[in-house]
């Protein structure tokens, strides 16, 4: 089962998140016919934006990360809602790469490292934040974190991981994501630093365990205490009814040539493949 955990050291002075979402990425994988090395970026995307998007308290809240740094995967597009629930997509799905010198995927090389992450939180109400890094080195895990330094002003270790079995599909994926608090001790940041090396592959943990395991090793020696953990999936909202406000929002010309086409006119969606037909008649109703 797919699950987002918090954690909190006994001092106070770290907080961590974690997430396994092995079952969500390879409902994504099977959506989109992902090879691998999109698979991976998909699946370190999509759990980035679950941890990120479960801290938006209010409930109509969601948070987009858009990750486009001019490599041959194009655009990746993840949204999550105030619970972790999750959904996105790649640009180019089919995209076949070489492994790296060391037998991992070539998800920098996928991405490109000329472009931006950009995280755009929408608390259902006024104008939404929206904050963006340079990309470092397009393995999404690391851009992440100097979005951290540079859009939120706070220093986080982010760690990503997703494991492609032989046949192409998902064997593990997840993260996590740690930060010190303030008031934190160089103690503290030694400890810390020293347990996230020892922690290495997430990966390597989630394959037989659950995120409980990851905070347990890169809290080692800090007591932690889980706050809350609830399960978290791949959850499209896309009915028929919004996808008719988004027609009516294309505007009456819009309307108008579709309905003048005199065939029925079909829309899908990019996140579910989903297909919603409207015949002219339909369409004409709509202006």
């Amino acid at each position: 089962m797919d699950k987002l955990i918090r954690a909190i050291s006994e001092n106070g002075e770290i907080k961590l998140t974690a997430i396994t979402l092995r079952a969500a990425v390879e409902h994504a994988r099977q959506i989109h016919q992902t090879l691998p090395v999109a698979t991976a970026a998909l699946g370190r995307a999509m759990s980035a934006a679950s941890m990120l998007g479960a801290r938006i308290k209010e409930p109509n809240g969601s948070l987009t990360l858009r990750i486009n740094g001019g490599g041959p995967l194009g655009t990746i597009m993840v949204v999550s809602d105030p619970t972790g629930n999750v959904r996105g997509y790649v640009q180019n799905p089919a995209i076949d790469l070489l492994k790296r010198p060391d037998g991992k995927l070539a998800v920098g090389e996928a991405v490109g490292r000329e472009g931006l992450l950009t995280i755009t939180k929408d608390l259902g109400f006024g104008d939404p934040y929206v904050g963006s890094t340079t990309l470092i080195s397009g393995e999404i895990a690391e851009d992440l974190a100097a979005y951290y330094v540079e859009s939120e002003q706070t220093g986080a270790a982010v760690a990503l991981g997703v494991l492609v079995d032989r046949d192409q599909s998902v064997l593990a994926a997840g993260g996590y994501i740690v930060e010190l608090l303030p008031g934190a001790s160089e103690d503290a940041l030694t400890l810390l630093e020293q347990n996230i090396a020892a922690t290495g592959s997430v990966t390597d943990t989630l394959k037989d365990h659950g995120p409980e395991a990851l905070a347990e090793k890169v809290l080692a020696g800090f007591n932690p205490k889980i706050l809350e953990e609830h399960p978290v999936e791949y959850r499209c909202y896309c009915t028929r009814e919004r996808v008719t406000k988004a027609l009516i929002a294309a505007g009456t010309a819009a309307l108008r040539e579709m309905a003048s086409a005199g065939e029925d006119s079909v829309v899908t969606c990019q996140f579910c493949d989903q297909t919603h037909h409207f015949t002219p008649a339909e369409i004409a109703a709509l202006l």
